[in-house]
């Protein structure tokens, strides 16, 4: 039993120290340590005001027709989150709809989460999602490429990615950071084609008759978390979007 117990210990103490060693290890680089002279001291100030504490989650909702990023906080204590900010895309490519094959130019849709930190890209900083997802393999289809490299970062450039400016881009970067250095694994980023209202998606489907069906899948999602304010359990199952 003690044996299980110091186990345990041992685990907990070497998952704190890997949170903790993601920060320092990415405030080793310069454009992460500057993003953090510049910003950091203003953006805590704002979250402890704000309720958030020194733990908290981060989710990014993302809206193309809109050109918004918003950035979404709660402390790791709470259960529902808070809208913290709003960031406005500085460059748009494609249409409204999903990417589907490697240089078509679209920003994808659907539900991602952050698995890249590069504090040496070349747009400035930059954070990676997870496309391709099964999702989006489907819709590919075989033989065909459906792309990669999707990245939120700066530097007002895009094909495909979501462009911030750099000043923006630091400021979101860092605060993903500290939420993966508080011990959040999976960072969600939401990218709808635009607000997925009813009379939205009414409209734009007249608009884009093809997508219907697959905007139609999105929505449940951001229903649910502006009804509940918190991540929506969403699984991939052959092809489509499932929202429990």
């Amino acid at each position: 039993m003690k044996l299980i117990f110091l186990t345990l210990l041992l685990s907990l103490s070497f998952m704190v120290n890997a949170q903790n060693n993601f920060k320092a290890t990415q405030i080793k680089f310069e454009r992460v340590e500057k993003a953090y002279s510049e910003k950091w001291e203003t953006l805590r100030k704002f979250i402890l005001a704000e309720g958030f504490g020194d733990q908290f989650s981060m989710v990014i909702n993302a809206y193309k027709s809109e050109g918004k990023l918003e950035v979404w906080l709660k402390a790791n204590t709470d259960k529902n989150y808070k809208l913290f900010r709003t960031y406005d895309f500085c460059a748009h490519s494609g249409t409204l709809g999903p990417k589907v094959v490697e240089g078509d130019g679209q920003t994808p849709e659907g539900f991602y989460y952050i698995n890249v930190f590069n504090p040496m890209s070349k747009f400035h900083l930059s954070m990676g999602i997870n496309y391709p997802n099964t999702i989006d393999d489907a819709r590919t289809g075989k033989g065909r490429k459906p792309g990669s490299d999707i990245y939120i970062h700066g530097d007002c450039v895009t094909v495909g990615c979501i462009p911030l400016t750099d000043e923006k881009i630091k400021e979101v970067y860092i605060l993903g950071v500290e939420a993966s250095n508080a011990g959040q694994e999976k960072i969600p980023v939401n990218i709808y084609p635009f607000k997925m209202t009813n009379g939205n998606l009414k409209k734009y489907s007249k608009q884009f008759p093809d997508q219907a069906s697959f905007w139609t899948s999105l929505q449940p999602g951001y229903l649910a978390f502006e009804k509940n304010k918190n991540q929506a359990d969403v699984s991939e199952v052959k092809g489509k979007y499932v929202v429990k």
